[in-house]
């Protein structure tokens, strides 16, 4: 099972057992904090009571350490691994944890108590599978360790692939496999196997929920600098903690905002000039390269830039099954997963600006989607439901024609394609009974993929995690948008992308938006300085720009993807089309072939624009053909 995720780990590994309860741990090591032996895995506690095998970072160990050392306890290196342990010792595991400022997957195994202890970080960083393989409990960084296990069965979820098609990943608690559940950031499950009945528990130590609640119920109240200077304050403390290793340490840059942010406070504490690292790509809207070129100029970085062709780009396309395990359809996975490779040419530690436009309202989406169902909501839904059948009933063609003046409202707000397409998707929305639903719509394939699977519960509710409170005094309908990204999209899709393109390359991604004093100061501001003179990310620009000038970030929000519909239509063609073979579809029977292969033929002639549903297709199919 270890061995499935070397590349996790490469420097070392080990194994603990323990051949009277049947217990064992194993551990791949990527050492980057006491790289000497006193750091190896499985670590037992000073005591000799409690074990443990963790993956991540505790960016406070040091200040926990020295906290330890004044209470008694004693130190043989240097490492967080040991420091986590003592910190248990001291003052429980709930007790522990809530004090650990870091991203972590623990397994910790108490002989005492005999109680298994599985911990995950509070917004999801590091991944966490567990369930039952025949009469073991299994838990893992990854599914392929735990499809190591010899009674492995794997059965396929249609639950689970339903939640896949409809979001482009699939949210926790579920993952693809029946029985096999991930762990949801803030928690701890226990399982007790001092009874002949093993019992399973999962308590909460932090809470998303809690935190919304709390901050729009004590909002910030202040003087613009004083909202500004606290912020600065809190990201350049979790900066600095992050930029403790002892392996070279580099930054994504994108010339965005929030990777232009971390690199500047970066570069504000370091003595030498900080590793950056930015790729391009020769496609007009999908190229930042040039962005980010100037911002390091400015700020004095060792910046390398690399300009990968679409032969680069496509080759990555088979590897994706394997690195991501189970199906995940974002297509911006392909240059993350690049620029991490050109990056552990160099460091083996990258910080990234992710998190930022959840927490700081980044998204164009946030406001377009408040402001049209402001406008849409003043008409009866029975009137937009006759709208949107006339618009249904109505050829794609026809529409392009007739609507061709609204091209340049569309280029503005989302991505490139056919007016006749966005105004098919947009029927569908008019449907929405309440602005939750017009969110949730907007922002999955709920509808388009109907059809597409043969069996599956599409009406599953997944934007809400087990036991939350769904009365939050939100302030305002963008933040609950905001807040809905965070609990779901930011940890199931971003933080899976970041996290397994980098360990592919045994390379850690750290995030420093994501230190929980920042995210909780981030949820106590008024909207008023996240969003304000037509633009979101307000305070962070007021943040940078004491650092970059205004006119290296001013512009047009852009994302880290590729251009996927045109790729479908030309180099991957002969690649979906081996995918997409009608009797093989038929005879694996998870989706339905006439409908697939009519989404197919219409796409690649040109005649509606598939691509998102197709990707999410033919992903899932690459996977199925890996398992």
């Amino acid at each position: 099972m270890s061995k499935q995720i070397t590349y996790r780990g490469p420097d070392s590994d080990g194994i603990w057992f323990d051949r009277v309860t049947g217990i064992g741990l194993a551990h791949r090591r990527l050492a980057i904090i006491d790289l000497s032996p006193e750091g190896h895995q499985p670590m037992l506690s000073g005591s000799g009571r409690y074990v443990i095998v963790f993956n991540g970072e505790i960016y406070n160990y040091q200040k926990l350490m020295n906290e330890l050392i004044a209470l008694g306890h004693q130190f043989r290196g240097h490492s967080d691994t040991e420091v986590i342990l003592a910190a248990i010792e001291q003052w429980d595991v709930k007790g522990a944890v809530s004090r650990f400022i870091g991203m972590f997957a623990i397994a910790l195994w108490d002989r005492q108590t005999q109680r298994l202890f599985l911990i995950r970080d509070r917004l999801g960083e590091k991944p966490l599978y567990y369930g039952k393989v025949a009469k073991a409990f299994v838990f893992g960084s990854e599914l392929k360790a735990l499809k190591a296990h010899p009674h492995w069965s794997g059965e396929i979820d249609p639950d689970a692939l339903t939640l896949y098609m409809q979001h482009g990943y699939i949210p926790a608690p579920y993952s693809v496999y029946k029985g096999i559940k991930k762990l949801t950031p803030g928690s701890i499950l226990t399982m007790d196997f001092s009874q002949s009945d093993s019992v399973i528990t999962e308590t909460t130590y932090w809470s998303m929920n809690d935190v919304a609640y709390e901050g729009q119920m004590n909002l910030l109240i202040g003087s613009d600098d004083d909202l500004i200077g606290g912020l600065e304050d809190l990201l350049l403390a979790s900066v600095k903690q992050q930029m403790v290793a002892d392996v070279p340490l580099g930054a994504f840059l994108s010339g965005g905002i929030d990777s232009s942010t971390v690199v500047a406070l970066m570069q504000s504490i370091s003595s030498q000039p900080v590793k950056t690292f930015s790729i391009g790509f020769d496609y007009e809207g999908y190229d930042e390269a040039g962005y980010a070129r100037q911002v390091a100029q400015y700020l004095g970085t060792d910046h390398t830039e690399l300009y990968v062709t679409a032969e680069d780009a496509l080759s990555v396309i088979p590897k994706l099954p394997l690195i991501y395990d189970e199906p995940f359809a974002d297509s911006s996975q392909i240059p993350t997963y690049l620029v991490s490779e050109l990056a552990r040419q160099h460091v083996t530690v990258s910080l990234s600006g992710d998190g930022g436009d959840e927490l700081f309202c980044g998204y164009t989406r946030y406001f377009m989607v408040n402001n049209i169902w402001k406008k849409l909501s003043l008409l009866p839904r029975c009137s937009r439901r006759l709208v949107a059948s006339i618009i249904l009933r109505t050829p794609v063609e026809r529409l392009d024609v007739l609507f061709k003046w609204l091209n340049p409202l569309f280029s503005k707000y989302s991505q490139p394609g056919r007016v006749g397409d966005k105004l098919k998707k947009a029927a569908y929305l008019l449907s929405a009974a309440d602005p939750d639903e017009f969110y949730s719509l907007f922002t999955t394939n709920r509808v388009d993929v109907d059809g597409l699977l043969m069996a599956g519960n599409y009406d599953q509710e997944v934007d809400t995690l087990p036991n939350e409170n769904k009365s939050l005094p939100f302030n305002s309908f963008v933040s609950k948008m905001m807040y809905k990204d965070t609990i779901k999209y930011l940890p199931d899709d971003i933080l899976v992308k970041v996290d397994r393109a980098t360990m592919a390359h045994s390379l850690e991604s750290r995030i420093p938006f994501l230190d929980h004093r920042v995210v909780e100061y981030a949820w106590r501001l008024p909207l008023s300085v996240k969003y304000r003179n037509g633009q979101g990310k307000w305070i962070l620009r007021q943040v940078l720009n004491k650092y970059v000038p205004e006119k290296y970030f001013d512009r047009p929000k852009m994302g880290f993807g590729v251009p996927m519909g045109s790729w479908l239509s030309g180099p991957l063609r002969d690649w979906g089309e081996a995918l997409l073979d009608e009797n093989c579809i038929r005879q694996q029977g998870y989706l339905n072939a006439a409908v697939i292969r009519k989404k197919w033929a219409e796409h690649t002639q040109g005649k509606r624009d598939w691509h998102s549903q197709l990707w999410g297709v033919l992903v899932f199919q690459a996977w199925l053909e890996n398992q």
